[in-house]
């Protein structure tokens, strides 16, 4: 891992074992991306791949003979109005009305480790060993104000973590208008774009698409969330890349408000790809002295295909995103009384279901929904956080402590961002709703937002939940948010800074969870938005997992959990069995399929588990401990494969493996049963060729094993018997194989 600047070329080579990050010091002082991709030894002369042209209509930057233009030049972090006529990565407007800005170079510095940013969730480093930052300071003379561009790379994942500082030295107020997290160009458009959109209980769709001229990406303007829609992260892989093969760039945002990720292409073929802050309603005022700090972006970079990309993003998320406790210990089995009780329960109903979950093996139970003020529909009482006795004569804390008493941990649903119209904290405080005065208020679910960008209202709401979590026995809170943003303005905020509300209410949420897990570090927070409206890094650094879907379909998991781990590791999915015929999508699938699918998750189990039968009974009592034993090799310590793509074929395939290649489980789902069906082939990935192994499969009620060396399980592949499917339920059957290695 090295940081390099060469004086006479003013080039600087950031680069560890696997990448090479190159810019440079143009004529003008601005800055130019050079390369970007797998390591190059250091040299002089690198400012070569700068190639100097003029074209026709084309503005040169610097007097004549130069021909030197900004829309040839690959920058690093672009404005518009000096010549580059595509999508600038910053606009900022003075007092005057202009938004001509020229950043030009002032100084650098190397900095060991890696900062964090202020009030925003970062990659951390435990050690200054990990990684060097790069800082960068760009000055415009005329407003004073800097640009400080940070560069971490790490020691040893192909990975460049970026933000941006905003410092105002000058004595007029400026407003920004555009402040994006990272530009990178490349010099062709030879590329697929890869990214991940959906909708309610279909989150995280794979979908590719041929990069063409123009402007290409997606965005959010959901204002409480990073949506359902859309997610923060895009890749751009060569044709031909595929899972195992071929060159990939990943660009994860690391926030979870309004976003954008745009990919333009010019006639010239040049793809420029911007990437933070939507800058749709967005504006920030900066007055002099103050400074302002874009969201963090993660780009990596794989010679590997997909899985290598995928896999530094599982680890560095998991690890140095990811805090606490919970970044390294198993998740708890849990049972969820939703889909059981809606808000129909009472205490004796609680405390039945918890005891019969307790038998089975569940470590964790949760109360969801309907447990605090008048709360017996979602019409009301959202707001009013304290118990609804009428349901729960003992409180939530002594709820909390009976089902402690049985030998399980508790956990609660939370919604703190969210009131009825129809509850006391309306009544009290009508005003606290996000609404622009005068006009009609969009309404969601029977529910509002509360303005978070106000720390009077994160304050209060905070102070009812933390009653209660000092009161009780809670080890575990699903923080929920059901609607998106509307009428986004703030009663509390001047005509000037309305295009503020939105980061500043994504900041609210932050602040609030980092006061829960500074005040409350041992309880595992779960975020949730409606399923998986809010599956994105900047949630992860507070809250380690996320309920990935309200779909909790067999199948559709098996897509929606597939798409999600492009950039997200199986640690942070939440993932349960549920009845059948399925509440969302009216699908019978097999018991086994269920638990097989929730098993590469953080497990658990959604349904009324006193109506299971004997047999159904038992099932579960071999699913957790087949998920209690091996849940630290699937969450922790093994790297995850994706092998057959369900959006793509019938059959969906995909693999742990344990860091020393010791063990792995091995996961084939077919989507529909065929008749007189082709052969079968699963073939795996990531194991010791040179290891033998013991493969072990359950096949209806019996046990199939074989032993072979991994170069078999590879290249010549797991037979797959039909006969074996049609025993584990025919249409949506699954196979799972342990894979052990042998002794010798």
């Amino acid at each position: 891992m090295s940081i390099i600047f060469h004086e006479n070329s003013r080039v600087f080579h950031l680069s560890n074992n696997s990448i090479s990050y190159i810019l440079r010091v143009m004529e003008n002082a601005q800055l130019e991306n050079i390369y970007y991709g797998k390591r190059l030894h250091d040299a002089e002369g690198l400012e070569r791949h700068h190639e100097m042209i003029q074209r026709s209509h084309s503005a040169v930057a610097l007097p004549e003979p130069s021909l030197l233009s900004m829309n040839f030049a690959t920058q690093e972090y672009p404005v518009y109005g000096t010549g580059d006529y595509r999508s600038p990565a910053c606009t900022i407007r003075q007092e005057n009305g202009s938004r001509i800005m020229n950043f030009r170079f002032a100084s650098w510095r190397v900095e060991k480790g890696k900062p964090g940013l202020d009030g925003l969730p970062s990659l951390y480093c435990e050690s200054n060993e990990e990684a060097e930052t790069l800082v960068i300071v760009l000055q415009d003379e005329p407003t004073q104000i800097q640009l400080h561009l940070f560069y971490t790379i790490f020691k040893d994942y192909p990975a460049i973590a970026r933000h941006v500082e905003f410092h105002h030295h000058g004595e007029q107020t400026a407003y920004i208008e555009k402040a994006l997290s990272a530009c990178l160009e490349f010099k062709d458009m030879d590329f697929e774009l890869v990214q991940l959109s959906g909708a309610w209980a279909r989150e995280r769709y794979i979908h590719v698409r041929k990069l063409e001229i123009g402007h290409q990406g997606v965005q959010s303007l959901a204002g409480t969330c990073s949506s359902a829609e859309q997610n923060p992260f895009i890749a751009l892989r060569r044709p031909g890349a595929n899972e195992s093969l071929g060159d990939v760039y990943g660009f994860s945002l690391i926030y979870s408000g309004n976003f954008s990720a745009d990919v333009e292409v010019s006639p010239f073929d040049m793809t420029r790809v911007v990437m933070g802050i939507n800058p749709e309603y967005f504006t920030w005022k900066l007055n002099p002295g103050e400074s302002f700090t874009t969201p963090e972006i993660l780009l990596v970079y794989s010679a590997c295909g997909m899985n290598g990309m995928s896999q530094t993003y599982h680890q560095l998320y998991r690890t140095r995103l990811v805090r606490g406790i919970w970044r390294d210990t198993p998740r708890p089995i849990l049972l969820n009384n939703w889909e059981a009780t809606f808000f129909d329960f009472t205490e004796e109903k609680i405390l039945a279901m918890a005891e019969c979950a307790k038998d089975l093996g569940v470590e964790l139970f949760v109360l969801d929904d309907g447990w605090f003020g008048s709360r017996n529909s979602d019409y009301e009482a959202l707001g009013d956080w304290y118990c609804n006795m009428a349901k729960l004569p003992s409180g939530i804390q002594g709820l909390s402590e009976k089902i402690e008493a049985m030998g399980l941990k508790f956990g609660l649903w939370i919604e703190p961002e969210m009131v009825n119209e129809n509850s006391d904290l309306y009544r009290m405080h009508p005003d606290w709703v996000i609404h622009v005065p005068e006009r009609f208020r969009s309404h969601s679910r029977h529910q509002f937002v509360l303005d978070f960008s106000r720390k009077e209202v994160v304050d209060y709401i905070g102070d009812l939940i933390v009653k209660i979590l000092e009161a009780s026995k809670i080890s575990y809170i699903k923080w929920d948010m059901n609607r998106y943003m509307t009428e986004p303005y703030s009663i509390a905020l001047a005509s000037d800074q309305q295009g503020e509300m939105m980061h500043r209410y994504i900041l609210g949420v932050y602040s609030l969870y980092e006061r829960f897990i500074r005040q409350f570090p041992n309880i595992l927070f779960e975020s949730c938005a409606s399923g998986g409206a809010r599956f994105d890094p900047g949630m992860l650094h507070y809250a380690p997992q996320a309920w990935c879907s309200d779909d909790t379909d067999a199948w559709e998991r098996s897509k929606i959990q597939y798409g999600t781990s492009l950039a997200y590791p199986i640690s942070s999915m939440g993932s349960h069995v549920s009845i059948v015929p399925n509440q969302q999508i009216f699908r019978i699938t097999p018991f086994s399929t269920r638990a097989k699918i929730a098993t590469f998750g953080t497990f658990g189990y959604e349904l009324d588990i006193q109506c299971l039968t004997d047999r159904e009974k038992e099932q579960v009592r071999q699913q957790i401990c087949f998920m209690k034993k091996y849940r630290r090799l699937i969450q922790l310590d093994s790297d995850f494969y994706r092998i057959r793509s369900p959006f793509e074929h019938n059959e969906m395939e995909e693999i742990v493996v344990a860091k020393d290649k010791k063990t792995a489980l091995a996961l084939f789902v077919q989507k529909t049963n065929r008749v007189n069906g082709s052969w079968l082939r699963f073939h795996l990935a990531g194991l010791n060729p040179d290891l033998h192994y013991q493969i072990t499969c359950q096949v209806g009620d019996k046990t199939k094993e074989f032993t072979a060396y991994g170069d078999e399980l590879m290249y010549a592949g797991i037979v797959v018997d039909r006969q074996d499917l049609n025993a584990n339920g025919g249409d949506y059957a699954s196979l799972l194989y342990e894979i052990i290695a042998i002794e010798q």
